[in-house]
């Protein structure tokens, strides 16, 4: 997200500088690589690679925040690179769009969500309590330490953008008019659009799968579906199953098919789905219709909504795509022409850069 938001920045004629740890095994592009290797080599490499970069990271108008954990360390050691990126650069502000405490706290004890990674209706979802839960140590969101941190990156930023609907949500009631949605930016231009001018007769399906996100994302349930569909329509559907593959092979492989399953517990189309759309693929992801309203969005609807709440719905909506072939050149283009209104790089940086100078404008009122 962030490699696309600093492109189209730069072609705008700013200067960005993106350090990122590559997003692990997708291996994204960065100018400053902050990958930290397992183990006690590792873990030294990776003192010797910040103590490197952080002098590289001042001077600039805007530090964007990728999360409230925005490198790989404990938040003890957090705390002070957080003030010294404070101190030594005009701006901080937060990307909200990652579990921390605000989220957790909307998901949990507002209950702000029908449906969310922690709860489905009344219940828990399917990830809390998983091996999957207990290995990322999402629960640590509770602890007080990490409250703590967290109530200091609140007080520590100057505002935030939101990518989604439901952080935009979440982050609202704490930062007021210091929040803006600005979605996720997608280069379109890079990604040709795959086009389908004929009723295909199989329906190719795509599912990439995050070994160590499944249950969060609900794809283990949306592979489910997607088998049973196989199994009834062997003659009219095909699947292609990946799993953590990098980011351009992941892009490639996926452009060869007409659907993306993208994620079941989600108001919204993330990165995913956007990156499918945006090649003329038909996206199968959350699309509440508080998300078409929230974008302003009343006429081109090309996303497949799965519930999470309605028994069986997974299963009708992909054996509704099986046996209506004929839909997808027409979703496929609405699909395209989605990603270009809402999440075009160029449009979302815009919304970033005047939001920044929105944050200077209230920092120096009286």
């Amino acid at each position: 997200m962030h490699n696309s938001l600093a492109h189209a920045l730069r072609r705008a004629g700013h200067e960005a500088v993106v350090a990122s740890a590559g997003s692990r095994w997708m291996n994204t592009s960065r100018d400053i690589d902050l990958y930290r290797r397992p183990g006690l080599w590792g873990s030294l490499r990776y003192g010797w690679q910040l103590l490197r970069a952080l002098p590289l990271m001042r001077g600039f108008d805007v530090v964007q925040l990728c999360d409230h954990i925005f490198f790989d360390l404990k938040p003890e050691k957090l705390y002070h690179i957080l003030n010294y990126l404070k101190r030594h650069n005009g701006m901080v502000v937060l990307s909200a769009l990652a579990t921390d405490c605000v989220y957790v706290d909307a998901c949990q004890r507002t209950r702000l969500y029908r449906y969310s990674d922690y709860t489905v209706g009344d219940a828990p979802s399917p990830y809390v309590g998983s091996a999957e839960y207990v290995a990322l140590a999402e629960d640590n969101w509770q602890l007080p330490s990490m409250r703590r941190y967290s109530n200091h990156v609140m007080a520590t930023i100057d505002g935030a953008v939101s990518a989604l609907l439901e952080y935009d949500m979440a982050y609202r009631p704490l930062l007021g008019e210091r929040l803006a949605y600005g979605g996720i930016p997608v280069d379109v231009s890079s990604l040709p659009m795959r086009e389908l001018d004929a009723t295909p007769q199989r329906v190719k399906f795509f599912l990439g799968l995050q070994s160590t996100r499944t249950i969060i994302k609900g794809t283990d349930r949306l592979l489910a579906a997607l088998r049973r569909v196989h199994d009834r329509y062997p003659q009219w559907c095909e699947m292609e199953v990946v799993e953590d593959v990098p980011y351009a092979e992941y892009v490639e492989r996926m452009r060869h098919s007409h659907v993306l399953l993208d994620q079941l517990y989600s108001y919204t189309p993330a990165t995913n789905a956007l990156l499918a759309m945006a090649q003329g693929l038909v996206a199968v992801s959350g699309a509440e219709p508080e998300y078409y309203d929230f974008i302003g969005e009343h006429d081109n609807h090309p996303i497949v909504n799965v519930s999470p709440l309605v028994e069986g719905d997974i299963d009708a909506q992909l054996e509704h795509l099986v046996l209506h072939r004929d839909e997808l050149p027409a979703r496929a283009r609405a699909s395209r022409a989605f990603v270009e209104r809402h999440n075009d790089a160029p449009v979302v940086a815009q919304r970033f850069v005047e939001h920044w100078n929105k944050l200077i404008q209230l920092r120096h009122q009286p």
